[in-house]
């Protein structure tokens, strides 16, 4: 047990039936904004551990996860039974390479994500990085049902705070929704409608890309920034294109 610290419940936000915030009073070292940390239970005498983002920032507490229930899965039915003060685990350490630091420097961020994927974003714009190293900072947010499309209020205190910097553009796949973009955010690049609401536009030489979400939706991102001569990003040869697989 000594891979773990513990952690207490302090509130349990259960957005729908499915979507879920925890946060979690526990002592684990300084981390980055966009690192995730595993969260664990004890089940029939083992644990039980899964990695999740913090959407607190680092400087904010409790820490704070936002996760979808797997019906089938292993931890996430109960963790969605947890109330305030019950007690999990906690890895003492956060881990995770979506985080500034790896970003080279560019004109413009562009933030895209799907579903829980959006947590990292959140913690990241929580801090003043990106508004000291970016000109124009956008969150891309894709969802299906309009009850999906959660911390709206937390998105619209970034954009008081950072006006014209920031922009934010949500997607609702499958009804209609005010203000919301539809259909997916790769075809939204093709046609055009995802640069025409920021305001500006994708190119190698002012952009920089993270994505965290749906493995689908960043393949076929990444294919169509590639035919724009953007590219994935790696230490030993810099890109344009952040990823982190959600699952």
């Amino acid at each position: 047990m000594a891979a773990w610290n513990k952690g207490v419940v302090v509130e349990h936000r259960h957005w729908n039936s499915k979507l879920h915030s925890l946060y979690i009073e526990s002592d684990i070292e300084p981390f980055k904004a966009g690192q995730f940390v595993k969260i664990g239970l004890e089940i029939d005498g083992k644990v039980v551990g899964r990695p999740y983002s913090l959407c607190n920032s680092p400087l904010t507490r409790p820490l704070e996860i936002y996760y979808i229930e797997v019906p089938d899965g292993e931890l996430t039915p109960l963790l969605t039974k947890l109330e305030p003060g019950d007690e999990l685990l906690v890895a003492p350490r956060a881990n995770g390479f979506m985080v500034l630091d790896e970003v080279p420097q560019a004109r413009h961020l562009w933030m895209m994500a799907t579903g829980t994927g959006v947590g990292p974003f959140l913690s990241i714009l929580d801090t003043e990085t990106p508004w000291q190293r970016f000109e124009r900072v956008v969150l891309v947010y894709a969802v299906r049902n309009e009850s999906e499309l959660c911390y709206r209020s937390r998105i619209a205190g970034v954009q008081r705070r950072n006006n014209e910097r920031f922009s934010f553009i949500p997607f609702v796949s499958r009804e209609k929704v005010d203000g919301a973009l539809d259909g997916r955010i790769p075809q939204a690049i093709i046609d055009g409608r995802l640069e025409a609401r920021a305001g500006f536009l994708i190119s190698p030489e002012d952009s920089q890309i993270m994505m965290c979400g749906n493995p689908q939706m960043i393949e076929d991102t990444m294919q169509v920034l590639a035919s724009r001569g953007l590219r994935k990003h790696r230490r030993k040869e810099p890109g344009h294109i952040t990823v982190e697989h959600y699952w």
